[in-house]
């Protein structure tokens, strides 16, 4: 029987210098897919290029840097990394290059100091606050706000789940297909009203790695034996 070859995307992370936007260029650019590293200052995403580029090897060349504006316009989906003080802005101010895209929203509300105590926006979720920034023309999915950086940096399968949330099915199922593609499993959590649920386990998570003095507690789904 033939296979067909699963489609390899052009990614665009805006923010994509902090932690958790390495990690997932990381492991995405392992996996074949292209990753354009954003960041405000083309420099800033030059240099993370350059940190990568150290730990991938061959795989680099699928790797580049640029400004925000101008890695969301040359890729198909757009994961959105920022620190949630910048979230809205961010948003609105590219706005039209997201237009018609799929917008992986990886931010949580953590509001210092009281990063352990859940805070969601106004909007309900993070996702909800994009997807209402956005408008009705771009699908906005919540995945990876549970999974540290530290994780993805390791080698091979990582020992932890990811709820995956948002608007419409079709997208949720491309975004289940990117979360396969880091080593992660990947659950389809439902509707983007959803996401209060799984972006306020990040600050009980967070909450749970201080008390246990650790840095990389997660979550696993139980009871299911097989995902169809």
């Amino acid at each position: 029987m033939e296979t067909t070859e699963k489609k390899k995307y052009t990614i665009g992370i805006i923010g994509g210098t902090g932690k958790e936007g390495k990690g997932l260029a990381y492991r995405w650019v392992l996996a074949g897919h292209k990753v354009i590293i954003g960041s405000r200052q083309y420099e800033k995403a030059q240099q993370a290029v350059d940190d990568l580029s150290e730990l991938l090897g061959d795989e680099a060349k699928l790797l580049t840097g640029m400004e925000n504006r101008e890695a969301v316009a040359a890729c198909e989906i757009a994961v959105v990394t920022v620190p949630y003080s910048a979230h809205k802005a961010t948003l609105e101010d590219l706005k039209d290059v997201l237009d018609g895209k799929i917008v992986i929203d990886v931010v949580v509300p953590i509001v210092p100091p009281k990063v352990t105590k859940v805070q969601m926006p106004e909007a309900g979720s993070v996702a909800q606050e994009a997807q209402a920034i956005l408008g009705d023309n771009c699908s906005v999915v919540d995945a990876f706000q549970n999974i540290s950086y530290e994780r993805l940096m390791e080698d091979g399968d990582v020992d932890c789940d990811v709820l995956v949330c948002g608007k419409g099915k079709a997208a949720r199922e491309v975004v289940l297909g990117l979360v396969a593609d880091t080593g992660l499993k990947g659950w389809d959590a439902g509707v983007i009203e959803n996401a209060v649920v799984v972006e306020g386990l990040t600050s009980i998570l967070i909450g749970l790695n201080i008390q246990h003095k650790v840095h990389a507690s997660g979550i696993r789904i139980t009871g299911i034996s097989d995902q169809e």
